[in-house]
């Protein structure tokens, strides 16, 4: 079965417009949902009625005009008919509707960033819990830098878009039908007026929504390539002091900084075309309803009070038009968000796991390669046609040349990744029939750099067995030699370690990679060569550590130095992506071929004396 390698989504999948991607987030939070659109009415209606209190004032208490009847009956009942009762009337009426638009704005806003806070963290994990079972082979092409800018930058637009203009929408849609009814109640002329020049902003918006939508994505990308330079930046941060080559590094950034604000200065030179052109059109619309209202007012056909109502309306009346044509900005960003989150989600490089796949307890650990072929890249196999087996209990070293597909056997056993063609076996059963936690439960790892996280030395040991017990944590360090550089430190096994344990020596990190190993109980072994890196004293510990953590155990090792396997029941030779040759220690330099080769290149080398030093 070839590995599923990354594509594109399927057609239905793709046509999913942004609507439904984010209703789809919001369904879980539809009850809070339904507060926060209560809340939204009310305050429209609180909007709707703003204005009205100073039209009584300016013609029921200062233009001597009767109060409309069912106003009258009203005041009638409460505080009386006189000009000084209607005023303290309105003035009460003006507060108790600001205040009630006021304490719905407040459970508008607390909710809605509820909802976009929640909206985010449950995004976050949907994206996260996808990108941790992709296959290796998508991090082998894919910068880190960007998969952290969708996952904090982009999904951080998605949470402003959830909890402010979702609902904001649809508001402004309500506040805009609200006012056009009562702008024709008012004045049938003034209203078509007003109607007359929406078409034209809302197609200006439109015909400007494709070039947005661009821009914003140019300076997305751009972004994502200033947090991919800093990221390899800092986790490299030894290399760079130690070559030298800060000013290089700082050029890098510089030159990802210029591209990305060019990007924006070009966006926002397309996005601030549409304020200056909304602020002339709606001063236009207003400046003919002054001078036709004054008219009117002159032929005693509108009163002063109905003239300021209907300019207060026609202000707050473009004020959602305009934030429907500003939001184009918002849903232009939104948008691409969307597109690059969904480009994660639909990426299609998982491992595959069968429905009916096994959950071994324990398995004894005997392992087979038929015809294994694997690469990385289809067109340059790195391996061909390799065959072995293991049994039980065995060491197998594996040694070659650098390149030569070592790495690449280790990784096909825990399905890090799939062969192309053959079977990699596991006690008698291809490795694709388990459950691949079930598979990785059987594998404890040694790498060649053990990586420390965050947490204390206690935390990282027990990264190998999520239930182990204090008891469990020290018998490991102890049986891997760290238990006493462990009590040393200020706070024994709660020390904090710094970002990957570089806090620690290498040694120090091996050691508690060997206890992470031994704490896991695992029947199958995987070493890459964990003393490679260290010095003589360290190796020491380190070796020590692993013949404890061996034993009853099938081991198979990658081996640098020959040294360290020529007691290994079965060592496999790999060379241009084959077995070239398989066997004990004696067994293959009796063969005099490559490994002899090996062997005589690695340890005539080291039996050279040093340049001037006695022979």
């Amino acid at each position: 079965m070839p590995p599923r390698m990354a594509r594109k989504a399927a057609p239905g999948a793709s046509r999913r417009g942004l609507g439904a991607f984010v209703g789809g987030l919001l369904i879980p939070y539809r009850g809070t949902l339904a507060v926060v659109l209560a809340a939204m009415l009310v305050e429209t209606a609180a909007t709707l009625a703003g204005p009205w209190p100073l039209k009584v004032i300016l013609d029921n208490v200062v233009g001597h005009h009767p109060l409309p009847a069912w106003l009258g009956r009203t005041f009638g009942t409460t505080l009386g008919h006189g000009r000084t009762d209607i005023a303290v009337a309105a003035a009460l009426a003006f507060v108790g509707i600001a205040a009630l638009g006021a304490l719905a704005g407040y459970v508008e806003n607390y909710y809605t960033e509820s909802v976009g806070q929640f909206v985010a963290s449950d995004l976050r994990l949907k994206v996260f819990a996808h990108l941790e079972r992709l296959s290796l082979s998508y991090y082998d092409s894919h910068q880190t830098g960007k998969l952290l800018s969708t996952l904090t930058d982009d999904v951080l637009t998605i949470q402003n878009f959830a909890s402010s203009s979702t609902l904001g929408i649809l508001v402004d849609l309500l506040t805009i039908v609200g006012m056009v009814g009562i702008m024709f109640w008012l004045n049938f002329d003034f209203a078509l007026t007003a109607i007359a020049v929406t078409p034209f902003l809302l197609l200006f918006v439109a015909r400007f929504k494709g070039a947005v939508k661009a821009a914003v994505h140019e300076v997305r990308n751009r972004q994502s390539d200033i947090v991919a330079v800093l990221q390899e930046v800092f986790e490299s941060m030894r290399s760079v002091k130690a070559f030298g080559r800060q000013d290089l590094e700082q050029q890098r950034l510089a030159a990802a900084g210029k591209a990305s604000v060019e990007a924006a200065l070009s966006a926002r030179r397309i996005k601030a075309l549409l304020s200056p052109v909304i602020a002339v059109v709606v001063a236009a619309c207003t400046a003919f309803v002054l001078w036709r209202g004054a008219n009117l007012i002159l032929a005693g056909a509108m009163t002063v009070g109905a003239l300021t109502v209907f300019l207060a309306y026609l202000t707050k009346f473009f004020k959602p038009v305009q934030d429907l044509a500003k939001m184009t900005n918002a849903i232009a960003q939104t948008t691409v968000g969307v597109e690059r989150i969904r480009s994660l989600l639909d990426v299609d490089a998982i491992i595959a796991e069968r429905p009916d796949a096994l959950v071994p307890t324990k398995v004894r650990g005997a392992i087979t390669f038929e015809n294994v072929a694997f690469g990385y890249d289809p067109d340059v196999p790195v391996l061909k046609d390799v065959c072995f087996s293991v049994e039980p209990g065995q060491l197998v070293g594996i040694v070659g040349a650098t390149g030569g597909g070592k790495s690449t056997i280790m990784s096909l056993l825990p399905r890090f990744y799939d062969a192309v063609s053959g079977r990699v076996l596991l006690d008698g059963v291809d490795v694709r029939d388990y459950s691949l936690q079930a598979l990785r439960d059987q594998i404890a790892f040694v790498l060649q750099d053990t990586v420390l996280f965050r947490g204390s030395i206690r935390e990282n040991i027990a990264y190998g067995k999520a239930d182990a017990t204090d008891a469990e944590i020290v018998a490991a360090a102890k049986i891997a030699n760290a238990h006493d550089f462990i009590m040393a430190m200020p706070h024994g096994y709660d020390t904090p370690v710094g970002e990957r344990g570089l806090t620690l020596s290498g040694g120090q990190r091996q050691r508690i990679g060997i206890a992470r190993a031994i704490v896991r109980d695992a029947p199958i072994l995987l070493l890459d060569e964990p003393t490679a890196a260290l010095d003589t004293e360290s190796e020491k510990l380190v070796i020590e550590a692993t013949e404890r953590l061996m034993k009853g155990r099938t081991v198979m090792t990658i081996a640098h130095r020959l040294s360290t396997i020529r007691d290994a029941d079965k060592i496999i030779v790999i060379k241009d992506g084959v077995v070239c040759e398989q066997g004990t220690h004696e067994e293959l330099l009796a063969l005099d071929g490559t490994y002899a080769e090996l062997h005589r290149i690695q340890f005539e080398s080291a039996a050279t004396p040093a340049a001037g030093a006695p022979a």
